[in-house]
C-alpha cells in the first residue's frame, strides 16, 4: 500500500506540475515576454514547485536530510540526466546571455550553499546547519535574481515574438495554475510520507532517499519540460527551465525550508555539493566551447549521472 500511495503522489507531483507549467506559460504568453523569461521564472518555479513542497514539507516533519539531499539531488539529475537527454534529441542552443549571467549566477548559488553550511569548517562550531540566517540569506539573492530576469524580459518584450493562439484564454489558465498547485502539494506530502517509510525499511539513509527517489521524482517535470522543448525545438525554453530551476531548487526551497525550521546537515553531503558545483562549471565549459550543448556532451552528461548514481548508492 505504501509504494501504491508514493506512485500515486508522483503522479499527482507530475500532473500537478504540469498543468502548472501550461497555465502560467501560456498566462506569460498572454503578458507577450521572451521565451527565455519564460524559462527561467515561470517555467522553472513550475518545475521547481515538486521539490519546494517535498522540502518544506520534510522540514515541517523533521526530516532535514531529505530537504538537503532533494535539492541536490535533484540538480544534479537537471544538470545530467535532464540536459543530457534534451541535448541527445535536439542540441541546445546555449544565449552569450546564459553563459556570460544565468549559468554563473547557479554557480554562485552553489558555492553560497557550500558556504553556509561549512560552520565545522569556518566557524570551529560542533555541528554544520543551515540556519534561518542563512534562509533569508538565499531568499535575498533570489529576490535580485528575479529583479534581473524580470528586467531583462521586460527590456526586451518590445521584440518578442510570441504568437499567442485565440483559444488561449485568462480563465482557463488561471485554473490550470491553481489546480496545478493543488495538486503539488498533495503529491508532495503523500512523497515525503511515504517515501520516508520505504527508504527505512530497506534501510537506506534519509540522505541517501533525498538523493535518490525524491530528487528524481521530484525532477521528473523538469525532464518532460526540457525533452518536450527539446523536442519542439524551443532550446531557450529548455536549458532556461534547467538553469532556473536549479537557482530556484537552492535559493527558494532552501531558503524558504531553512527559514520555516534550521536543517542538520549529514557530513556526506559536501561530496554532493562538490559534484554538482563542479557539473555546473561543466555545463559552463560545454556552452563557452561552441554556443551548444550537442549529441557528444549530452551523452558524457548522462554517463556521468549513471556512475555517480552507482556512486551514492554503493556509498550508502
Amino acid at each position: 500500500m505504501t509504494y501504491l500511495l508514493l506512485l500515486i503522489g508522483f503522479v499527482l507531483l507530475i500532473k500537478g506540475a504540469d498543468l502548472f507549467v501550461d497555465g502560467s506559460s501560456n498566462i506569460a504568453r498572454l503578458l507577450r515576454v521572451s521565451p527565455m523569461l519564460i524559462g527561467l521564472t515561470i517555467v522553472a518555479l513550475g518545475t521547481s514547485s515538486p521539490e519546494a513542497t517535498v522540502s518544506i514539507i520534510a522540514a515541517l516533519e523533521g526530516s532535514s536530510e531529505v530537504s538537503l539531499g532533494n535539492v541536490i539531488g535533484s540538480n544534479v539529475f537537471n544538470l545530467t540526466l535532464v540536459v543530457g537527454i534534451a541535448a541527445i534529441l535536439y542540441p541546445l542552443k546555449v544565449e552569450s546571455e546564459t553563459i556570460r549571467k544565468e549559468i554563473p549566477f547557479t554557480l554562485l548559488a552553489s558555492v553560497a550553499l557550500l558556504v553556509l553550511i561549512g560552520d565545522i569548517f569556518l566557524e570551529g562550531v560542533s555541528a554544520n546547519l543551515l540556519t534561518r540566517s542563512d534562509g533569508i540569506i538565499f531568499l535575498l539573492f533570489l529576490s535580485i535574481f528575479m529583479y534581473y530576469v524580470i528586467e531583462v524580459g521586460m527590456r526586451n518584450r518590445d521584440s518578442s515574438k510570441q504568437e499567442v493562439s485565440p483559444d488561449v484564454k485568462w480563465p482557463r489558465n488561471i485554473l490550470f495554475t491553481i489546480l496545478g498547485i493543488i495538486g503539488i502539494i498533495i503529491g508532495g506530502d503523500m512523497v515525503v510520507s511515504n517515501g520516508t517509510t520505504i527508504a527505512y525499511s530497506l534501510g537506506m539513509s534519509e540522505t541517501l532517499v533525498g538523493l535518490t527517489i525524491i530528487a528524481v521524482g521530484t525532477s521528473l517535470p523538469e525532464l518532460v519540460t526540457s525533452i518536450t522543448a527539446a523536442m519542439k525545438k524551443e532550446s531557450e525554453i529548455a536549458l532556461g527551465n534547467i538553469v532556473g530551476s536549479n537557482i530556484f531548487n537552492i535559493l527558494f526551497v532552501l531558503g524558504a525550508s531553512s527559514a520555516i525550521t534550521p536543517l542538520p546537515v549529514n557530513n556526506k553531503v559536501f561530496i554532493d555539493i562538490f559534484i554538482m558545483i563542479f557539473l555546473t562549471l561543466l555545463l559552463l565549459l560545454f556552452s563557452r566551447t561552441s554556443y551548444k550543448i550537442g549529441k557528444v556532451e549530452g551523452s558524457i552528461l548522462v554517463v556521468i549521472y549513471v556512475v555517480y548514481l552507482a556512486y551514492i548508492i554503493f556509498r550508502n
